[in-house]
C-alpha cells in the first residue's frame, strides 16, 4: 500500500449496517469516519428483502462520508453465516527463478495450486487462508519469499460459502452504486483485530453475539479450525423484554439499552423506570431487578448453545478459553454470567481506537485491520481519488458486467 490509504469496511448486521473508513498511515492505522444506520431486510444475519438492505447500505455510507468529506466508492464487505465451511488442502509447485529464489510469482502459483480443489456446484471459495508454507520438505515457514529452494509447498485453508449468499450480498452493494473491493469472512477479521497471537495459539473461541445470530469461530495452532452461526442473539433478549413487560419492541430496545442487566444479582432494585404498556394509556412502573429476571434466563441460554456448539464441533476440551464481542454483550453482568455458564476465562474484546470502543464495531474495525495486512495489494479508495470521480460524476456501479461469478473468481484470485 502507498503510505496514506483510505479502506473502507462494511459491516451489514441484523440490527445495523456499519460503515467504517480507516486511514493506513505508513502502517498505521487511524479510524477517521464512522456511519451506521438500522439495519432492514436482514434476519438473523441473512438478506430477506434486497431492496431493503440496499436502503440501509446507503445510509449507511452517506452518514460515514459526511463525516469526513469524501465519497465512498470502494468497499471490503464481511460475509458469516451458516453456510460457510472450511476445508484443509495442498499444493505444491517447482520454484521458477533461475537462480531458485522464491519470489512473489511462486508463491501466487502455490496459492492457486491450493485453490484447485472439488467443490459441489452451489458453492464457491471466498479465502484462501495458509496455514504453513514448506520449501524443499522444511516446515513452518510463514513467509518464504526470497528463500532459496526447489521446491514450493503450501499448507492452507480453504474458506467456502454459498454461491446464493455470495450472489445477494454483492447485489445489495452493487445496487447501492458501490464497487467491491474485497468480500472478507467476519470471524478472521474479528480474530485479527481480537486475539492476540498466543490466544490462536493455546486455542481460544471467538464469539460475536450479535442481534439476530452469534458467530462462533474456533482459533488453534495460529489458524481458524472451525466456525459456526447459531440463529439466536440480542433481539430474543428485546423480544422477552417486550412479552414480559407488554410493551412495543421499539420501546424494549429502548429499555434493554438503558437498564438492562444480565445478572439478577447486579440489578439494583432502586434503579425504576416506566412502561407504557400495550391496549393501554397507562404507565407502570418496573426496576432494574424486575427486567434482569427476563434478561438473565435468555442470556444462560445463549451462552449455553455456545458451549454445546462448541462441543458438538469437536473442542471443547482443546479450549482454553472465550473472547466476547459484539453488540449484545456490552449490558452489565454478561462478563460475570458468560464465565458462569462457559465455565472458562472469559473476556469481552474492545477496538482500541477513538470513536469506535465499542465491541459491536470489532467486525468491521477487523476488517480494516485485516485488509491492511493481508489484502494490501488490492486497490483502495483514497481522498483525492474519491474528489475525481464525483467531479466525474461517476457514482454508479461500474460498467463492467461480465458474469458475476467470473469476476468474483478474478478478485478472490487476488486476496493473499
Amino acid at each position: 500500500m502507498s503510505s496514506n490509504d483510505i479502506i473502507v469496511s462494511l459491516d451489514i448486521g441484523t440490527s445495523k449496517v456499519r460503515a467504517i473508513i480507516g486511514e493506513v498511515t505508513n502502517g498505521s492505522i487511524n479510524i477517521i469516519g464512522v456511519g451506521s444506520a438500522d439495519s432492514e431486510g436482514i434476519r438473523k444475519g441473512a438478506i430477506v428483502d434486497i431492496d431493503q438492505t440496499v436502503q440501509s447500505i446507503r445510509n449507511a455510507v452517506e452518514h460515514a462520508e459526511r463525516m469526513v468529506g469524501i465519497e465512498i466508492n470502494d468497499v471490503y464487505v464481511g460475509i458469516q453465516g451458516n453456510h460457510i465451511g472450511l476445508q484443509t488442502n495442498h499444493g505444491v509447485v517447482a520454484v521458477s527463478n533461475e537462480d531458485r529464489e522464491i519470489g512473489d510469482d511462486d508463491i501466487d502459483r502455490v496459492l492457486q495450486a491450493a485453490k484447485v480443489v472439488a467443490l459441489p456446484p452451489e458453492r464457491e471459495i471466498i479465502h484462501l487462508v495458509p496455514k504453513q508454507f514448506l520449501v524443499d520438505g522444511l516446515e513452518g515457514i510463514s513467509d518464504p519469499s526470497g528463500m532459496i529452494g526447489v521446491r514450493l509447498e503450501v499448507e492452507a485453508t480453504v474458506v467456502t460459502g454459498t454461491k446464493t449468499a455470495i450472489h445477494n450480498l454483492v447485489r445489495c452493494v452493487e445496487k447501492a452504486d458501490l464497487k467491491i473491493s474485497g468480500v472478507v469472512l467476519m470471524s478472521l477479521a474479528s480474530g485479527q483485530m481480537s486475539l492476540t497471537k498466543d490466544e490462536k495459539n493455546m486455542g481460544t473461541v471467538l464469539v460475536d453475539v450479535g442481534a439476530g445470530s452469534c458467530s462462533i469461530a474456533v482459533f488453534e495452532q495460529g489458524n481458524l479450525v472451525a466456525t459456526s452461526t447459531l440463529p439466536i442473539g440480542g433481539e430474543y433478549v428485546t423480544s422477552d423484554i417486550s412479552y414480559g413487560l407488554r410493551t412495543q419492541t421499539e420501546y424494549a430496545e429502548k429499555i434493554k439499552l438503558k437498564y438492562g442487566c444480565s445478572l439478577i444479582d447486579d440489578a439494583a432494585e432502586d434503579q425504576k423506570f416506566k412502561v407504557m404498556r400495550m391496549g393501554s394509556n397507562v404507565e407502570k412502573e418496573f426496576t432494574q431487578v424486575d427486567l434482569a429476571n427476563i434478561i438473565e434466563p435468555r442470556m444462560q441460554e445463549i451462552f449455553h448453545l455456545i458451549r454445546m456448539e462448541v462441543h458438538r464441533l469437536g473442542y471443547s476440551d482443546k479450549v482454553n478459553g472465550y473472547v466476547l464481542t459484539g453488540g449484545s454483550v456490552t449490558m452489565p453482568g454478561t462478563l460475570a454470567l458468560a464465565q458462569s455458564e462457559l465455565e472458562s476465562s472469559v473476556r469481552i474484546a474492545v477496538p482500541d481506537y477513538i470513536g469506535v470502543r465499542d465491541p459491536a464495531y470489532t467486525s468491521g474495525v477487523g476488517m480494516i485491520q485485516y485488509v491492511s495486512k493481508f489484502m494490501r495489494n488490492r486497490p483502495v479508495s483514497s481522498p483525492k481519488k474519491a474528489v475525481a470521480r464525483s467531479k466525474a460524476g461517476s457514482t454508479t456501479a461500474p460498467a463492467n458486467k461480465s458474469g458475476l461469478f467470473e469476476r468474483l473468481k478474478n478478485m478472490f484470485s487476488e486476496f493473499i
